[in-house]
């Protein structure tokens, strides 16, 4: 039965490797010839029960990701002001740039005063934020509202998070802005509108008697899972920690609830005359209180993703515990999982999805089989170390690293949000409930343990340990070996493991700490980082960037979401030039993060005094001016860079930019990347004398990443002209609001037969040069069935 269950789960995550959603009749009819031979063929009935219900797991989600993919919101109202009614799906919060961040359930669309026909499904679930407006509140529950929207879309890069997949995952078909609002009591307001609207009244009722608590947006979040007061500084401490666990109501929430009202419903039944009702039967009784309690929890904390996980994990838990315990962990283990994707199909493109479950393997491994218990404290040490060392390669495959400040501040953190925190949480609401009066001493002892728990927290971040970055294999081994340590009994293999252990680190270390990967050919890689610029050059082990994208402190930074995660993919170990062409911040975002991440050789920049000057703070290298630095040869690429000799008489910065022209020996491929230069530069760089030997031998390939985005500020005709490139690269946001590239700049370059790619509907682009010229790989050509593949009509 176990593994019937596993397989539907397997065959769910299977679909999610797939790079095209198979037809549902091909799945349909693939399952006659299993029954078949479930049936008629004895000695292959077990497997073709497993291969059904694989097959079974595939069909479900794959039902489930049609319905999804068919509210496609048409191109024609792209970009459009469209009228829509409908209600608040969670609780608005403020966002960046004086925003308002909501979702928003359509139940109408309307052109004029008449519902909007198509013929084509539209998106009933948006996400929206309404600008200039983040200290107001809505008029209402229900509403009318003028939006802009655009179809779901983001970043997309080799690794890093990919914002496309999480509004694909949550339902958000379209994404926009809201132009206008009014409030509409004539919606219908259905059952799931009106969980939507209590919730609502919850939190505020929650903020108007508990709002001036000291840490309110930790208790917010730890009683009702609304994280919407939390700030960049709260966001910071609680990764740099490890412990954001804390604040997403998750498996440790309900399983105290759980425990609380578990231990409640046993003393009641203590009241009630002996023998009555039957010792079974209170089992029953007790895991009814039990659920109810957690179900009402996860209500009030918003019935979200983790929430539901948690709540499945444990009434499985608890039904094990009716058993008598005769009922096998993994097995319980399966029945949770087949729940999980049963009731939520897209659950695998959660990377909770994979720790969680991870977590609780890793944990069962460890302890199931023991004759004995530990104590709490060796058992609380033991499971913090199996379940840190035995996410690490999940985290490694998630391109991700966790902090070894985690490992102690969660040995400190769970047991005190556990037994100190929540039950005061929980006891004090439930007394301020009933005496209001008592407000004011409750929420003194509530900031106080909250006190306790963010001083400890925000001291173990200071410490700024690293994190436990290592390539999947390494980690994985690791994580094999020391959870063998953790379970075996025998002495002297456990010290046998430990020396393999040690080897093994050994000979990882054993190769040049800062050596990058061998790469044989030129590679050039265009990073998608929406409206910003980022270009990486590599050739053997050296590496070049230019540009490091925008960044928007405490928000957004390119460097972090895109060129972190990738480098570690890449296995890049150390930057040999950085150049930032100058100091925007869509060109220079996150150089703090990049610089605390990995050495830096040297930096060259057209405005180096700016650069050391920028808000988000600098920390590299002192930066050499770019009209001063001579050219260079990098790993046999000559490269050049160039400034403009009015550049101290510019009238913007952006005609500061630092140009990088770069040639192979052979004269096959020719890279300008010229920044944000306008045409006064194009003009001066054109009649250049110092390039004058990059024009004498056209190269057999030029390659140039449009100016300033492909703004029709630059990229003159004359400039077109004059390179009339082979390939030309905009690097700009998705229907943003600067309109890049400009439609004239594309019909110059397209007058001069260039082949032009845009970083928005290509995603990020990678280009091989070599003796058979240039090889071009769009990312989004390898997307995923329900991220768009690379758009050509634009």
């Amino acid at each position: 039965m176990s593994g019937n269950l596993a397989a539907f789960a397997c065959g769910v995550i299977l679909l999610y490797t797939f790079p095209m959603l198979p037809p549902l009749p091909w799945l349909i009819a693939a399952a006659f010839p299993l029954v078949w031979a479930a049936l008629h063929i004895q000695r292959l009935a077990r497997l073709a029960v497993l291969l059904l219900s694989v097959l079974t797991g595939v069909t479900w989600a794959s039902w489930h990701a049609s319905e999804r993919l068919q509210q496609v919101l048409p191109a024609s109202l792209e970009g459009q002001v469209v009228s829509v009614s409908g209600y608040l799906c969670n609780i608005p919060t403020h966002g960046s740039f004086n925003s308002l961040r909501f979702n928003f359930c359509i139940t109408h669309w309307h052109r004029g005063d008449s519902s909007l026909v198509s013929a084509g499904e539209l998106p009933r679930t948006v996400r929206l934020a309404w600008y200039g407006n983040g200290d107001k509140r809505l008029p209402g529950h229900r509403l009318r509202l003028d939006v802009v929207l655009k179809k779901p879309h983001g970043a997309m890069n080799p690794a890093g998070f990919r914002y496309e997949t999480w509004l694909f995952r949550k339902g958000f078909r379209a994404t926009g802005t809201v132009r206008d609002v009014a409030e509409a009591p004539a919606v219908s307001c259905t059952a799931h509108c009106q969980y939507a609207a209590w919730r609502l009244d919850l939190a505020d009722s929650l903020a108007s008697v508990m709002g001036e608590a000291e840490h309110y947006p930790l208790l917010a979040s730890l009683l009702m899972g609304h994280r919407g007061a939390m700030t960049a500084e709260h966001w910071a401490v609680l990764k740099a920690t490890g412990t954001i666990h804390l604040v997403a109501i998750s498996g440790l929430h309900l399983g105290l609830v759980a425990i609380g009202a578990g231990f409640l419903a046993r003393r009641l039944i203590t009241f009630l005359p002996a023998g009555y009702p039957a010792p079974q039967r209170q089992r029953y009784l007790v895991l009814g209180v039990v659920a109810i309690a957690c179900l009402l929890y996860a209500l009030a904390a918003g019935f979200t993703v983790p929430t539901r996980r948690a709540l499945i994990m444990v009434l499985v838990a608890g039904w094990i515990w009716l058993k008598g315990r005769q009922v096998s962990a993994w097995h319980g283990l399966a029945l949770a999982l087949f729940l999980v994707v049963l009731t939520d199909p897209f659950a695998p493109l959660d990377q909770g999805f994979w720790l969680s479950f991870g977590a609780v393997s890793v944990l069962i491994l460890v302890f199931a089989g023991r004759l004995a218990p530990p104590r709490w404290l060796a058992a609380l040490a033991l499971a913090q170390a199996a379940v840190f060392v035995g996410l690490w390669p999940i985290l490694s495959v998630l391109d991700q690293g966790q902090p070894y400040s985690g490992l102690l501040a969660n040995l400190f953190a769970i047991p005190w949000v556990s037994f100190v925190v929540m039950p005061l949480l929980m006891a004090g609401t439930a007394l301020v409930w009933c005496v209001p009066g008592s407000r004011d001493a409750v929420l003194l002892v509530f900031d106080g343990a909250l006190e306790v728990l963010w001083r400890v927290l925000n001291w173990l971040a200071s410490l700024a340990l690293p994190d436990s970055g290592a390539d999947v294999g390494l980690a994985a081994a690791m994580a094999l070996l020391v959870l063998l340590v953790l379970m075996v009994p025998a002495p002297r293999l456990r010290m046998v493991l430990l020396f393999a252990g040690a080897l093994l680190l050994g000979a990882s270390s054993i190769r040049e700490p800062l050596a990058n990967p061998w790469v044989e050919q030129v590679e050039m890689r265009v990073w998608d980082v929406g409206q910003g610029l980022s270009v990486l050059i590599r050739h053997h082990d050296q590496v070049l960037l230019y540009d490091t994208g925008p960044a928007v402190p405490g928000v957004f930074s390119s460097v972090e979401s895109v060129l972190i995660p990738n480098f570690r993919r890449l296995g890049i170990r150390r930057i040999d030039t950085l150049v930032i062409s100058h100091a925007d911040s869509d060109h220079a975002g996150g150089l703090s993060a990049l610089f605390a991440a990995y050495p830096v050789g040297e930096v060259i920049s057209g405005e180096p005094e700016r650069l050391q000057a920028l808000d988000g703070g600098y920390g590299g290298p002192v930066p050499a001016a770019c009209k001063s630095s001579p050219p260079r040869t990098i790993a046999g690429v000559r490269v050049q860079f160039w400034q403009g000799d009015d550049a101290d008489q510019a009238d913007n910065s952006n005609d500061l930019s630092c140009v990088v022209i770069a040639m192979d020996p052979g004269r096959r491929f020719q890279v300008i990347l010229p920044g944000d230069i306008t045409a006064a530069v194009e003009r001066a760089m054109i009649v250049a004398p110092r390039l004058s030997g990059s024009r004498t031998s056209e190269p057999t390939t030029r390659i140039v990443m449009a100016p300033h985005h492909g703004s029709n500020t630059s990229s003159t005709i004359s400039w077109v002209e004059a390179l009339a490139p082979d390939w030309v690269i905009y690097s700009a946001g998705y229907r943003h609001r600067f309109g890049h590239p400009h439609p004239t700049v594309v019909d110059r370059y397209h007058a001069v037969g260039s082949r032009q790619l845009n970083t928005a509907y290509s995603g990020a682009v990678r280009m091989v040069l070599d003796d058979t010229g240039v090889r071009v790989d769009q990312q989004r050509a390898t997307a995923p069935f329900w991220i768009r593949g690379p758009i050509t009509d634009w």
